[in-house]
């Protein structure tokens, strides 16, 4: 039906913070809107964490004027005193859900939404709110099939296993084992912010309308399968995998981002095809200087073309050193010209379609592996915390890339080392065989959102 008309839906969402969650709704809203005549309402906690989030909500609504905006002006709660020393992120999806029982209902029931998709962080909270106004509510899974497997089965897991018994390895059923080593951080400890949201969330998702997923079959056909099928957890209601979504290409830059973008798009363009290291990991967490360090050694040792995306600070906001402070002066000079090191946001997608990519080592936070996926660009994964282990399974199970099962990640102490790094950087730019099988993924992933997939 055309934008606008009486009988188009009108879809609420409600994303939580960070750009792994952002991105994918506001992808999921421009599909929604663009491919599918919705109209659509998008909720926003201000002021954002971090400023790409803000550069992306305003780039969203500069693309796609019909797009509704609207402000939740957070309830105050005091988290340095409840919370000391949180992840930033976290504290904000609690003050997401203290604050969605007292003004969600009046949103809602303001705009006359015919549903609400709600992120997985506030599930718990926003579900109830939605019911008692008789409004369908979805929950959206923002990352892989498999974690959201883990997720919808982890409070039968420790029901069974009993209070004060740590948490081992985690069969999840219909799909596979999940080892101890790669279960996210924070649920090892029970008192954690994080896994009390967690937990409260996989609980109620029994409760929803039904579920959206990030992901598609042919990359994760177990845990789809699982999750449709109802053997992860009885009575959860009808999975959809809605996933790879697609970037929104007319997402215009401000200014100041084009001008800095434009350096490293003049520098790609000049490499040659499929010659260059991409190197990044995410928006949401700093490398210790000590892993920098060795990191940059190793890019530097590897003899390959790189683009490396450097973030020495948790919030970008709070990330003003210089990059010859970060990493030394020498360095940069030493590889001036076969890499390109930028500390600022680079538009990623665009990065691994590039044909000078070759290879893309990351944290295997989602939405780079989707991207990847998309693209067909190899991946050899570094997981760094959260969920990233068990999506660098994803990966390796996938086709899409490699592993480096043995190098640490957040909280274990060990360094990984220039040489090993040089080495499988080496090891993968080589391996025709992993580019083949990373472009049989792409081709799945294209069949996916495609019509009729």
């Amino acid at each position: 039906s055309s934008h606008g008309s009486r009988g188009a839906p009108h879809i609420m969402l409600l994303p939580s913070a960070g750009m792994g969650h952002l991105v994918p709704f506001t992808r999921l809203a421009v599909a929604l809107f663009a491919g599918h005549g919705c109209d659509i309402s998008l909720v926003t906690a201000l002021p954002t964490v971090s400023s790409a989030e803000s550069s992306h909500i305003a780039a969203l609504y500069a693309a796609f004027p019909a797009i509704r905006q609207l402000d939740l002006r957070l309830v105050p709660f005091d988290a340095s005193s409840e919370f000391p020393g949180a992840d930033p992120f976290y504290v904000r999806y609690e003050a997401l859900r203290r604050s969605a029982p007292l003004l969600l209902g009046p949103l809602l029931a303001g705009t006359g939404a015919s549903a609400l998709v709600a992120d997985i962080a506030v599930a718990s909270v926003a579900i109830p709110v939605a019911r008692e106004l008789h409004v369908p509510c979805f929950v959206f899974f923002t990352a892989s099939a498999t974690m959201f497997s883990f997720k919808a089965y982890f409070p039968t897991y420790l029901d069974a296993v009993g209070a004060g018994h740590g948490v081992g390895d985690v069969d999840v059923p219909g799909v596979y084992r999940i080892p101890s080593s790669s279960v996210p951080q924070a649920l090892h400890d029970p008192d954690n912010i994080f896994t009390r949201q967690f937990v409260a969330n996989g609980r109620a998702l029994v409760t929803a309308d039904g579920l959206l997923v990030n992901a598609f079959h042919a990359m994760e056909p177990e845990a789809v399968e699982a999750l449709q099928g109802g053997s992860v957890v009885s009575g959860l209601p009808p999975v959809f995998a809605v996933g790879p979504l697609m970037p929104v290409n007319d997402l215009r830059e401000t200014r100041e981002a084009a001008q800095e973008q434009g350096h490293y798009r003049a520098w790609l363009d000049e490499q040659p095809p499929r010659s260059v290291v991409y190197v990044s990991f995410g928006s949401r967490k700093a490398l210790p200087k000590d892993q920098i360090n060795e990191l940059a050694a190793g890019l530097e040792a590897c003899g390959h073309r790189f683009l490396w995306v450097v973030k020495g600070a948790v919030v970008d906001r709070d990330d003003a050193g210089e990059l010859s402070e970060l990493l030394g002066e020498g360095f940069l000079r030493r590889v001036q010209g076969r890499g390109l090191v930028t500390k600022s946001w680079v538009e990623q997608e665009e990065v691994l379609r590039h044909p000078a990519v070759a290879l893309f080592v990351s944290h295997c936070g989602w939405n780079s592996v989707t991207e990847s996926a998309s693209n067909g660009v190899p991946v050899l994964a570094w997981p760094r915390f959260a969920d990233q282990r068990v999506n660098a399974r994803v990966v390796a199970r996938a086709g899409l890339g490699v592993w480096a099962e043995q190098w640490s990640w957040e909280g274990e102490e060990a360094v990984v080392r220039a040489e090993e790094i040089a080495e499988l950087v080496m090891e993968a730019m080589g391996d025709d065989a992993m580019a083949e099988k990373a472009a049989n993924v792409r081709e799945a992933a294209s069949r996916a959102v495609a019509d009729g997939g």
